[in-house]
């Protein structure tokens, strides 16, 4: 068999080394620097910013099981009052690199069920970047928060309501302005001057 050629991106691991024989081990223990677009608008890890990788490859039947965890720090804009926030994030890895024959096979025999959810080799290697995204996007929380009780922003004028916990707006209904008037007491103090 032919062997791929070296690993293009640091996210991409060359097995050959742990062989096809079941057991077989690896570990890993590297800092990578991220790729683009890993997290969201609201909150993910910088592109370029270091990865830890703290990783075993072992040989299976199937393919080759990666496994281990992924660190980074996030970057984050709190979805109630927009402070920058940053974080430490650790997630754990575990996704089976299938050999490119095994699916074959599983294709001839028509059983192919979860093609679409594995990851295949190609050759010896094994790029892991689909898994690592997988991985820390789904662990980022959807609406992140800088403290659980972040009061927000004023929805009237923008205000931090943590800058100032009794910022308030006297607000009255249109409908009721022509009323106001008559009620008014500093028009009722001017008309009694007067009388």
């Amino acid at each position: 068999m032919e062997r791929a050629s070296t690993p293009a991106s640091p996210l991409v691991l060359d097995t050959h080394e742990i062989g096809r024989r079941p057991g077989s081990t690896r570990t890993l223990t590297t800092v990578v620097p991220a790729p683009a677009d890993l997290g969201t608008t609201v909150i993910g890890v910088p592109e370029g910013s270091d990865l830890e990788l703290d990783l075993r490859l072992e040989a299976v039947m199937e393919g080759v099981l990666v496994s281990g965890t992924v660190r980074g720090r996030v970057s984050a804009e709190c979805v109630r009052c927009l402070d920058k926030m940053s974080a430490a994030l650790t997630v754990p890895l575990q996704e089976l690199f299938a050999y490119p024959e095994r699916i074959e096979a599983e294709r001839a025999a028509g059983d192919e069920d979860d093609e679409d959810l594995r990851y295949e080799l190609d050759g010896d290697l094994a790029d892991i970047e689909p898994a690592v995204r997988d991985s820390v996007v789904t662990a980022l929380p959807f609406n992140p928060v800088c403290r659980p009780d972040c009061p927000g922003l004023c929805s009237e004028c923008g205000a931090r309501l943590a800058d100032d916990p009794d910022h308030a707006h006297d607000l009255t209904d249109p409908r009721w302005s022509a009323l106001e008037s008559i009620f008014d007491t500093s028009n009722v103090s001017d008309q009694t001057k007067e009388s």
